[in-house]
């Protein structure tokens, strides 16, 4: 009896000792938000501080406070929320084309040699293009319609996207490959209940990143031949010499990745819960 309480002593204090620090890690991100607002706020100080008291003229950099008027005054016509709208549509839509085509193909390479050595020269050749120099060929081909932007996008993200996914096939551990065919199971099976759920963490994160990416693809295309959408509003207010408004379009373009990014942080914690735990 005294072995088994002594036992149990021991497993206590082994889990006590190796459990997360909850508290510490509540603290530590209270601290690094008050940082992160901290930081903004020091930062909006200076450029203020810049802007009036003329280190910087307005010609170059209007204040904050100018800035902040002419979002306001775009967010009360509706021009902003309309631009914003116009660009996320186009990106989302390429972005999603581009992984439901690359995420396949990505655990298909990775996997099976022989369809690594067929599309391995056309990511070669395809790979080095930036999204840019497909505008040309996509307005000949699509004129500038909204197909023609959501091909950018498209042309721009999905070679990230099947990049990071190979890589990340290739580093599933090969043992529990092993283990899954001695237990009987199919290549299908293998692919589908072993590669792709190790894998999937790797895939997320490269779909994070490549996100990113094809916001500027879609800025690019905007700025080119666009009537709307955040990338024709920095254009247009290029053109009038309104360098406010091609500061809000700047911001807008930031916070709405910002919103993306926190999307896709939601998605993996409800597609990765194991992570979620493992994390604390």
């Amino acid at each position: 009896m005294a072995t088994n309480n002594v036992s149990e002593g021991l497993g206590t204090a082994f889990v006590e000792s190796h459990s997360p620090p909850r508290r510490s890690f509540w603290l530590k991100s209270r601290l690094s938000l008050v940082l992160k607002i901290a930081s903004v706020f020091a930062f909006l100080a200076l450029w203020t501080a810049a802007t009036e008291l003329g280190w910087i003229s307005s010609v170059f950099l209007p204040s904050p406070v100018a800035v902040a008027h002419q979002a306001s005054r775009l967010v009360q016509t509706g021009d902003l929320w309309w631009s914003i709208l116009a660009s996320s549509q186009r990106v989302f839509l390429g972005f999603a084309l581009a992984a439901l085509i690359a995420v396949p193909l990505g655990v298909l390479m990775g996997v099976w040699w022989p369809a690594k050595a067929i599309v391995d020269p056309f990511v070669s050749l395809l790979r080095p293009l930036p999204s840019i120099t497909w505008i040309p060929l996509s307005i000949l081909w699509l004129g500038i319609g909204e197909s023609q932007k959501v091909a950018i996008v498209f042309m721009g993200s999905w070679i990230y996207v099947l990049l990071y996914t190979i890589e990340s096939t290739k580093r599933v551990d090969p043992i529990l490959i092993s283990a899954a065919r001695n237990l009987g199971a199919n290549d299908l099976v293998v692919m589908r209940e072993v590669v792709l759920p190790a894998a999937l963490p790797g895939i997320i994160a490269g779909l994070k990143v490549t996100l990113a990416i094809s916001w500027s693809c879609v800025i690019s295309a905007e700025m080119v031949a666009a009537q709307n959408g955040l990338g024709a509003l920095i254009w247009q207010a290029k053109d009038w010499g309104n360098l406010q408004m091609v500061l809000v379009g700047m911001v807008g373009i930031s916070l709405t990745v910002l919103v993306a990014d926190w999307g896709m942080e939601r998605l993996e914690r409800l597609l990765l819960p194991w992570e979620r735990q493992r994390r604390g």
